[in-house]
């Protein structure tokens, strides 16, 4: 785990100065600087971007992980990593044609509900291409084991990018129709920043010929297209499907949500930079007891981690909304903690998709993420209906908890591991216990007072109780060397 835990510990890192700039533009630059039509509408195209990523990359992000390692020889390395540049266009090329010419039908089906969707539509699948080219770049440097840099590119510079685009819009330097196309933009330079640093890592020799194993990966890049498109869906499909029945401004209060329970997620995202490549190899090589120790190790350690985001989020949520100080948004204090759920239980599956993908029975995931997504269109369409924005919530919880047990099941039952232990159930009791301990207790200070006080207070309990418990031993090591923890 040395090589994890040291990059995975930087990428933490990375990812919470990421969701920290991040946390700013959501919760104050955009709910006081930009429209929040303005800010449905950005948030809109950029999840349905997201949604098509895997059918523009035709999977190539995920086939460089799976299949990188098991080509012996640099030419054989150089030809399939340049190949994953060219076999996207096979599908980019027709699509926009086809795209172009059905623009209007298309653009026309986007807004029914708003209008102001219409003129931007196109932006859709420019930003795709952004987006997809640049996760293919990043996997270049996942194999070779730097994660790092693309980290740093993806979580924070946007980020810091649209932080200086809002001033701008503040200062009336940009007006509000600009800055979606300015966005757009910084998604262009994060790709070409990205491509140049994979080109530095591992620079390939031009090789214009097919891998040998084509026809499998072909095979793969299929399936992992639709399981790809899917868990975009899943992730990203609420806040598509939300201006399709309500008026666009819903997706704001929506995002912010969401934005404060992704944080729970931190710690998984971080890991999955090194341990999916890791895992790739592990199972090429047929390591399954490597393969299981990582499983278990990287349940717990997330867990913990995770647990602490949980508790440091949610039991400080009324203060946080305080603080935003825009009454309308405060619809979306029961999404954070129903989303962090979701989070938590993703967190407990440890490296399992990372499993699943990269095993023989890959083509489970397919099938696996295909239900997901339809059963979380199906629960979408009737609970947002139902209840609003919380049943978008509410419905992706569902989805998550039931296919996540699924997967666990299955991975058990095909390659006899599974990533809990009694240290499982503890850290669900510690989180459970001072969850219950102070969801009722609030200081009467300034809110951001209030915050500081009751993060201080929940972070020492929760690390002593972790600590004294022996939870974790790769945690208790970090604490014990870099905190001099007795």
């Amino acid at each position: 785990m040395g090589i994890v835990l040291k990059q995975s510990f930087i990428n933490t890192f990375i990812l919470f100065a990421g969701f920290a700039v991040g946390g700013i533009n959501v919760m104050f630059l955009f709910t006081h600087f930009l429209h929040e039509d303005y800010f449905g509408l950005i948030t809109f195209l950029l999840s349905t971007a997201t949604i098509i990523l895997p059918l523009v990359t035709f999977g190539m992000q995920h086939t460089i992980i799976k299949f990188y390692s098991s080509y012996k020889t640099k030419i054989e390395q150089d030809g399939f990593l340049i190949a994953s540049t060219l076999i996207p266009l096979l599908i980019i090329i027709p699509i926009a044609a086809i795209s172009a010419f059905l623009y209007e039908t298309i653009a026309s089906w986007f807004s029914s509900e708003n209008m102001l969707i219409k003129k931007y539509t196109w932006l859709i699948f420019i930003a795709a291409i952004f987006m997809g080219y640049f996760e293919i770049f990043y996997a270049w440097t996942k194999v070779k084991f730097n994660s790092v840099f693309g980290n740093f590119i993806k979580e924070i510079f946007a980020r810091v990018c649209i932080s200086i685009l809002l001033f701008a819009v503040y200062f009336k330097w940009l007006s509000s129709e600009q800055f979606i196309y300015a966005v757009v933009i910084v998604y262009g330079v994060r790709t070409l920043i990205m491509k140049l640093y994979a080109f530095y890592i591992c620079k390939p020799t031009i090789i214009l010929k097919l891998p040998s194993n084509i026809k499998e990966i072909l095979s793969f890049s299929m399936y992992i297209i639709v399981a790809g498109s899917a868990a975009s869906v899943l992730l990203e499909i609420d806040k598509f499907m939300i201006p399709q029945m309500e008026q666009i401004a819903q997706v704001a209060y929506y995002s912010v949500g969401i934005y404060i329970a992704s944080v729970v997620a931190i710690p998984t995202r971080a890991m999955q930079q090194i341990t999916s490549p890791i895992t790739a190899k592990e199972m090429n090589a047929n390591n399954i007891d490597e393969v299981e120790i990582l499983y278990k190790k990287t349940s717990i350690n997330l867990l913990v981690i995770g647990g602490l985001f949980f508790l440091l989020i949610n039991l400080n949520i009324a203060d946080l909304y305080e603080l935003i100080n825009k009454p309308q948004f405060t619809k979306g204090i029961w999404i954070v903690l129903i989303i962090s759920l979701a989070k938590l239980m993703e967190l407990a599956l440890g490296t399992g998709n990372a499993i699943l993908v990269n095993s023989k029975y890959y083509k489970i995931f397919f099938y696996l993420s295909l239900s997901m997504a339809i059963s979380v269109i199906l629960l979408n369409k009737w609970l947002i209906n139902l209840i609003g924005i919380e049943g978008a919530a509410l419905a992706t919880l569902i989805v998550v908890v039931f296919y996540s047990i699924f997967k666990i099941i299955y991975i058990k039952f095909k390659l006899k591991i599974q990533p809990f232990s009694f240290q499982t159930v503890k850290i669900v009791f510690v989180v459970s216990f001072i969850f219950i301990a102070f969801y009722f207790w609030n200081f009467n200070f300034h809110p951001l007072l209030n915050i500081l006080l009751k993060c201080i207070v929940i972070s020492v309990l929760y690390i002593m109780i972790i600590k004294k418990i022996k939870i974790s031993e790769d945690i208790n090591g970090l604490f014990e060397k870099y905190f001099s923890l007795k």
